[in-house]
C-alpha cells in the first residue's frame, strides 16, 4: 500500500509530504519533481512547448510506475486528479489524503511562485476559482482531508496520524 498526497496547488502537498515521510520512515516521491528530473526542465517549459495533455501523459505514465510499487508516500501536482484513470490508480494501490486551503490562503501561497503555468498571467482569483471549482469534487473523492489553511506542518501531519482512517497509527 502507498500513501498518496492530492490538493489544489499551494496545500503544502510538498512540505506535509515531506514532513510526513520523516516520521513515518517511507520513500517520498512528488511526481512534479520527479516530471523535471526526467524530462530536464521545468512545469513551465514543459506547458510552453509540449502543452498541457503532454505533461498530464507524463504524470499518468509516472503513477503507473508508482503504483507497482508497496510503501511509498507520493506527492501529485494538483491537476492529478483531472484523470479518472489516475484517481483509480491511487485508490487502488493506496490510501488517497486531499490537502484543502481556504482560497484566500491558497493565493497569497501561490502568488508568492512563479512556476505555476495554469496560473500565469492576469486574473490570479478568477483563476484559482475557476480551477478550484472544477477540481473539489475531485478532491473529494478522497480517503482523508486535512485542511492546512493554519500552515502549521506539524499541526496537519499530528491531525493526519490520529485520524482513524490513516493506516499506520
Amino acid at each position: 500500500m502507498n500513501i498518496y498526497l492530492i490538493g489544489f496547488m499551494g496545500t503544502g502537498k510538498s512540505t506535509l509530504g515531506r514532513v510526513l515521510s520523516q516520521r513515518i520512515g517511507w520513500p517520498w516521491i512528488d511526481t512534479d519533481q520527479e516530471i523535471v528530473k526526467r524530462q530536464n526542465r521545468t512545469i513551465p517549459e514543459i506547458f510552453a512547448s509540449e502543452g498541457e495533455a503532454y505533461f498530464r501523459d507524463r504524470e499518468t505514465e509516472l503513477l503507473k510506475e508508482l503504483a507497482l510499487r508497496k510503501r511509498i508516500l507520493v506527492t501529485t501536482g494538483g491537476g492529478m486528479v483531472l484523470r479518472s484513470e489516475n484517481r483509480e490508480l491511487m485508490r487502488k494501490s493506496g490510501i488517497v489524503i486531499s490537502l484543502t486551503a481556504d482560497r484566500n490562503v491558497i493565493r497569497d501561497r501561490v502568488a508568492r511562485q512563479g512556476n505555476r503555468p495554469l496560473l500565469a498571467g492576469d486574473e490570479l482569483e478568477q483563476r484559482i476559482d475557476r480551477l478550484l471549482k472544477e477540481r473539489a469534487e475531485l478532491y473529494n473523492e478522497a480517503d482523508i482531508q486535512i485542511d492546512t489553511t493554519s500552515g502549521d506542518i506539524d499541526a496537519a501531519v499530528r491531525e493526519l496520524l490520529a485520524n482513524p482512517a490513516f493506516p499506520l497509527r
